[in-house]
């Protein structure tokens, strides 16, 4: 009895949802970009690295077992001087605390070009 009416349902909704669905199929085409978006977005600098969660820990091993040396949190600015798998030595700009932290939690956003 149930299936039955799962089965109805479906059916009425495919019912009507079938001429929304061709009319929004037949759109005209896509206006044309301003120039100031044609612009390719690969010779733009990368993006800056962010911590993407409340803290991290900087640690003096790029491992989680070893001493913690500080806390990055959200606001501080940093540099990243390298990378080693998924960790980054960094300076946190705000304290000077130099240290691992997993990239886990510190990464750069992406930025998708359309071109």
């Amino acid at each position: 009895m149930r299936s039955t009416r799962i089965a109805v349902s479906a059916a009425i909704l495919g019912a009507l949802a079938l001429p929304v669905l061709s009319a929004t199929t037949a759109s005209a085409a896509p206006a044309a970009a301003p120039a100031a978006l044609t612009s390719s977005c690969y010779d733009l600098p990368p993006l800056p690295y962010e911590v993407h969660t409340a803290a991290v820990t900087i640690r003096s091993k790029a491992t989680t077992k070893s001493t913690a040396l500080g806390v990055l949190y959200k606001s501080h600015k940093f540099t990243v001087h390298k990378k080693s798998g998924n960790w980054l030595y960094i300076t946190d700009k705000t304290t000077g605390v130099k240290g691992w932290v997993s990239g886990t939690y510190v990464y750069r956003d992406v930025r998708m070009c359309l071109s």
